[in-house]
C-alpha cells in the first residue's frame, strides 16, 4: 500500500484544521478517547457542532486563539492509500513552518475562502509551492456553505488560480467546492453542488497519481557503515541508508563522493533478504565489490549519471531565525548525513513572495526568502534544484546556539 503526503495551506481561518478534521471524523480515523476529549474541550461552531479543528490543534495558545502556529501530522488510512498529512499555519510570520511542512510532502491543498477569493495569501503558498517544486496542486474552495452553493463563485475562483498558476508556472493544478464544516464533497459527493461533477475529495487523494516527469538517477546517501566484526561476520562491511530515486541494482559501477573513488554494488541487502534492486525511498544495506574508504556522510552515486560535487553556488533560502542573516558568520551545512562548515559569501536579493518580484538591497529577515551565494570549507555533494529537488535540499545551523536556521534548495553553480 503506497502513502500520499500531503500539506494543506492557506489563510486565517480558511478552515485548513476543520478540513483535516473533517476528514478523519467522516473516515471513522478518529480513536474514542480522541473524539471524547474533543467534546469535553467544549468548543463549538456556530452551528452548535463540535469544532473538529481541535483535532490538528494541539497546542494551548492555537486552542485558545482559534489558529495554527505549529504544523501538526495527522496519519490515516484507507483500504486503497495510506495518508500523512501536514496542517501548515496560515499567517505570515508562521511562513518557515509551512515550509518546513511542504518540504515532505508530494501534493498541496491550497484553501481558498469562497467569499474571498484568490487573496495575497494565496499567492504566498502557490509561489512557496513552485519553488520547493511539489508535483501537484489542489485547490478546495471551502465554505461553499456561505456562498449558498453557488457554481458561478466557484467558477470565478477557478478562473483567477488558474491565471496566478500561469504566471507561476504551476502546470497541474486540480480543483474541488468543499464546504469542511459541512461535509460536503469531502468523503461523500455533495447533493447541494449537483453543477460538480468531479470527485470529493477522499476519493481525488485516494486516486491521485503523482508522475515525475523527470527521470532521476538514483542516489545512496551512506547513514551507517555496518562492522559487526563477529566470528560469523568477521568480514563483513555493509553501508546503511536510503535509497533516493530509481535505478540502483546488483552490478551497477558507483561513485562515492565527495572522494571520486569507483566500485561496483556486489549486493543489496533489506530485511535479511537479498535484492536485485533497491527502490526509491526503501532503507537497505549495500555492500560494494572493493573494499574503500566509505564513511557516513558519504554519498553513492550512479556512475553513469553521478552529482555535483562542489564549494560555491548559490541556491534560494528561506530564513527560520529571528536573527538576520549575518554573512561574516560560518554556519554548518548539512545535506543528508554529510554536514559541511559554510559562509553565505553574498546576498543577492529576497522575494515579495505576494508580487514575486526581486527586492534588492535589504537584509534577510524572519521568514524572509531569498537568494545567496554560498562557500563551502569542502566539497558539497548535490543535485540543482530544478533538475533533481530531492538532492537538493539542506539546511544552515548557527554552530553556536545549534538551532536551525534556514532551508535552503540549491540552485546553480556560481
Amino acid at each position: 500500500m503506497n502513502i500520499l503526503k500531503f500539506i494543506t495551506a492557506g489563510s486565517v481561518d480558511d478552515g485548513k484544521s476543520t478540513l483535516i478534521g473533517r476528514l478523519l471524523y467522516d473516515t471513522n480515523s478518529i480513536l474514542d478517547d480522541q473524539l471524547e476529549a474533543i467534546k469535553k474541550a467544549n468548543r463549538k461552531n456556530n452551528d452548535g457542532t463540535v469544532d473538529l479543528a481541535i483535532l490538528t490543534d494541539g497546542l494551548k495558545a492555537e486552542r485558545e486563539q482559534g489558529i495554527t502556529i505549529d504544523v501538526a501530522y495527522k496519519y490515516f488510512q484507507t483500504e486503497r492509500r495510506k495518508f500523512i498529512i501536514a496542517d501548515a499555519p496560515g499567517h505570515i510570520q508562521y511562513t518557515r513552518n509551512m515550509v518546513t511542512g511542504a518540504s515532505n510532502s508530494e501534493l498541496i491543498i491550497i484553501l481558498i475562502d469562497a467569499r474571498k477569493g484568490v487573496i495575497e495569501q494565496t499567492k504566498r503558498h502557490s509561489f512557496l509551492a513552485k519553488l520547493l517544486s511539489l508535483k501537484k496542486v489542489l485547490v478546495c474552495v471551502n465554505k461553499m456553505d456561505m456562498v449558498e452553493f453557488e457554481q458561478a463563485v466557484f467558477e470565478n475562483i477557478k478562473s483567477d488560480y488558474l491565471a496566478l498558476a500561469d504566471r507561476l508556472g504551476l502546470t497541474d493544478v486540480d480543483f474541488i467546492p468543499v464546504s469542511a464544516l459541512k461535509g460536503d464533497n469531502i468523503v461523500r459527493r455533495s447533493d447541494r453542488m449537483t453543477w460538480y461533477k468531479g470527485q470529493s475529495l477522499l476519493d481525488y487523494l485516494e486516486a491521485v497519481e503523482l508522475e515525475d516527469k523527470n527521470e532521476h538517477p538514483w542516489r545512496f546517501p551512506v547513514q551507517w557503515v555496518v562492522r559487526p566484526q563477529t566470528d560469523d561476520l568477521h568480514d563483513y562491511r555493509g553501508y546503511a541508508g536510503r535509497v533516493i530515486g530509481q535505478g540502483l541494482r546488483v552490478g551497477e559501477q558507483v561513485l562515492v563522493l565527495p572522494s571520486g573513488i569507483k566500485s561496483v554494488v556486489d549486493r543489496i541487502e533489506f530485511a535479511e533478504a537479498h535484492l536485485e534492486e533497491a527502490i526509491d525511498g526503501q532503507s537497505v544495506i549495500v555492500h560494494l565489490s572493493d573494499d574503500v574508504d566509505i564513511s557516513r556522510g558519504d554519498i553513492l552515486v550512479s556512475a553513469s549519471n553521478p552529482a555535483l560535487a562542489e564549494r560555491q553556488f548559490e541556491a534560494n533560502v528561506c530564513w527560520f531565525d529571528n536573527k538576520p542573516l549575518d554573512l561574516s558568520q560560518v554556519y554548518l551545512l548539512q545535506n543528508h548525513t554529510a554536514v559541511t562548515k559554510v559562509k553565505v559569501s553574498e546576498f543577492l536579493y529576497k522575494f515579495d513572495v505576494n508580487t514575486q518580484e526581486k527586492i534588492f538591497g535589504e537584509h534577510l529577515q524572519l521568514n524572509d526568502i531569498g537568494k545567496v551565494q554560498i562557500k563551502a570549507a569542502a566539497n558539497v555533494v548535490f543535485d540543482r534544484h530544478c533538475d533533481f529537488p530531492e538532492n537538493s535540499q539542506a539546511i544552515l545551523i548557527d554552530p553556536r546556539t545549534n538551532l536551525t536556521v534556514g532551508a535552503i534548495m540549491i540552485e546553480d553553480l556560481m
